[in-house]
């Protein structure tokens, strides 16, 4: 992997500048890296897609087919080290593989809830002796996994579990009782990954094969989309399993259940990306042969302009997936063989803000970008011949997967106050020099880089407010934290944008940095809207003008040239390759 510096620590972009030789992106890809997503890309054409029809009606035999072909060919071992039968592959291959995968929808999602959710509590919390039990099996297909978290009554609050675990008379097995839902491979899957509460208080995790006695599932859930994946609810009734399957220590499944699903929201990032880029390109295809009043629907510049914001979005999603991926990759690269697993836990949740906001924003650009390519197909979108219907219901899953976006949104504002409250983060220091920045008179630059400089100074300013609004009881008023998010988010993509463009050795036209500013001119007038919408909530009315008036003129300062002109640049571009490339 080429080597970047990546030595900030989770959510320091926050309130730290990163310079462009700091990140990882795409044009960094090793010959592995592209070898490994050229084996995903010609599985996915040559065997998966041809079967896109059959996986929709629901045929779990061909699914189970199509993992274990993907199994021979390496794809669900990237992640497992080379001594249990994996590849052991960096994060940024995994990321590549998710991103393939992820035009799929179902089988997609089938496929990527075995490598992430179902398997790492394995790699990274499992004994020796399960890891050389399960892993192998898992790596190659032989066994597919499950993971089973949710509850009629514990959903997003993971920890409110209500199924139980008691430890039998003998003191061999353990006893599991209760209901877990819409456990995604649930039908076909050898291995269950459950949480339940020891004697009703220990939050734990557990390795359950479906042939224990006491497990069955319920009847196949009826979904409006990603058809091609079970779901079922697994039901747990007396449920026996060995003692030495429990995974990790007692009452501390809690470590493996959130550590893991934060590797998750990067994965289903990842996916999110792939998928947008596939609609993007199906859209391209059909506006460029469809003809209305006489010419292509490409021709009319409000398709261009429409063909240019995805792109940009796109390329925000995909310069942010590729940055954490190598962030995660620089914190978790000597974790295998890691037995503590109070620092493999720490490791995994260095970067929980990024993945946050790689879960948020890849499935919104999704969700975005499969919406406009629908519209561009015109009535043809809304009938199921046609690829992008049902990418538009598939989409709709992913801004609840891994805990919804809005419970995501408030991890990220958390974790900076978290780390304020603690000490850890000089925040009223660094409020203040965002607001003396601000207020200053002196000329900057007007670069790309002092755009981002001046969002980051609106982020700090306004959680500089909104805490000395609410205190220590700011997370309590959801609003205001996810107007804060939202501005972070925002931040974390654009600044991804304009390194990757500043690092790629940028000159004036290049498509790169085209795309960086239409995204960072969108970006600004974001931050500028959920900053008005905050200081409107926190401020007392003889405040509010003059700190609005000093952010309306700081990031209405900036100008990056004729954006109509611009936009129908990155079209043009766009019509050429006729498909998403950069």
């Amino acid at each position: 992997m080429t080597q970047t510096r990546s030595s900030q620590s989770g959510a320091e972009f926050l309130y730290s500048h990163s310079g462009a030789e700091d990140i990882f992106t795409p044009e960094d890809f090793t010959d592995e890296h592209k070898m490994i997503a050229k084996t995903a890309q010609q599985f996915i054409t040559k065997e998966v897609e041809a079967h896109r029809e059959t996986i929709e009606n629901q045929d779990f035999d061909q699914v189970v087919t199509l993992l274990k072909k993907a199994g021979d060919l390496g794809l669900l071992g990237h992640s497992i080290p080379e001594k249990y039968g994996g590849l052991g592959l960096d994060k940024i291959s995994k990321g590549l593989v998710g991103e393939v995968v992820g035009r799929t929808s179902g089988y997609g999602v089938a496929q990527s809830n075995h490598t992430c959710i179902a398997t790492l509590p394995i790699t990274h919390f499992g004994t020796h002796e399960q890891k050389e039990k399960y892993l192998p099996k898992l790596a190659s297909g032989e066994y597919l996994g499950a993971y089973c978290l949710t509850e009629p009554n514990a959903g997003s609050d993971a920890l409110a579990s209500q199924t139980t675990a008691v430890l039998n008379s003998e003191g061999t097995h353990y006893i599991l009782n209760g209901t877990k839902l819409y456990i995604t491979n649930a039908v076909f899957s050898d291995t269950f990954i459950v949480y339940a509460k020891i004697d009703g208080k220990h939050f734990s995790a557990f390795i359950v094969e479906k042939d224990f006695p006491g497990l069955s599932l319920g009847p196949e859930e009826k979904k409006m989309g990603i058809k091609g994946s079970s779901t079922r609810s697994v039901i747990l009734e007396d449920c026996q399993v060995p003692i030495d399957h429990l995974l990790g220590e007692v009452g501390k499944g809690h470590v493996i259940a959130l550590n893991v699903l934060n590797l998750g929201r990067f994965n289903l990032g990842s996916a999110c990306t792939g998928g947008a880029k596939h609609a993007l390109n199906l859209a391209l295809q059909h506006t460029n042969e469809r003809k209305q009043f006489g010419q292509t629907i490409a021709s009319f510049t409000a398709t261009q302009e429409k063909v240019a914001v995805m792109m940009a979005r796109i390329y925000a999603s995909e310069s942010l997936q590729y940055r954490t991926a190598s962030l995660l990759e620089e914190a978790m690269k000597d974790l295998y063989d890691e037995e503590d697993h109070r620092i493999v836990g720490k490791q995994m949740m260095e970067y929980a803000v990024e993945c946050a906001i790689c879960k948020v924003f890849g499935s919104e650009t999704l969700d975005q970008v499969v919406d406009e390519s629908l519209q561009l197909h015109g009535g043809a979108g809304f009938i199921q011949e046609y690829p992008i219907e049902q990418m538009y219901r598939d989409s709709r899953i992913n801004r609840i997967f891994e805990g919804t976006n809005e419970v995501n949104r408030l991890l990220i504002p958390g974790n900076l106050l978290k780390k304020a409250i603690k000490g850890d983060v000089p925040l009223e220091e660094l409020v203040e020099k965002a607001k003396r920045e601000l207020s200053s008179k002196e000329n900057h630059s007007l670069s790309e880089n002092d755009a981002i400089r001046s969002m980051r100074n609106v982020f700090l300013v306004c959680t500089g407010l909104a805490f000395e609004k609410h205190g220590k009881e700011l997370m309590n008023h959801q609003e205001t934290v996810m107007k804060l998010a939202n501005i972070a988010i925002v931040l974390y993509a654009a600044e991804s944008s304009v390194l990757r463009a500043i690092k790629g050795g940028r000159q004036e036209g290049d498509v790169k940095t085209l795309l960086a500013r239409t995204f960072l001119e969108e970006s600004l007038l974001q931050v500028e809207a959920a900053a008005r919408k905050l200081i409107m909530s926190v401020l007392p009315a003889h405040e509010k003008r003059e700190v609005m008036d000093l952010i309306i003129r700081e990031l209405s300062s900036y100008d990056f040239g004729n954006s109509l002109e611009r936009n129908r640049q990155i079209a043009k571009h766009s019509y050429n390759k006729l498909k998403y490339e950069v």
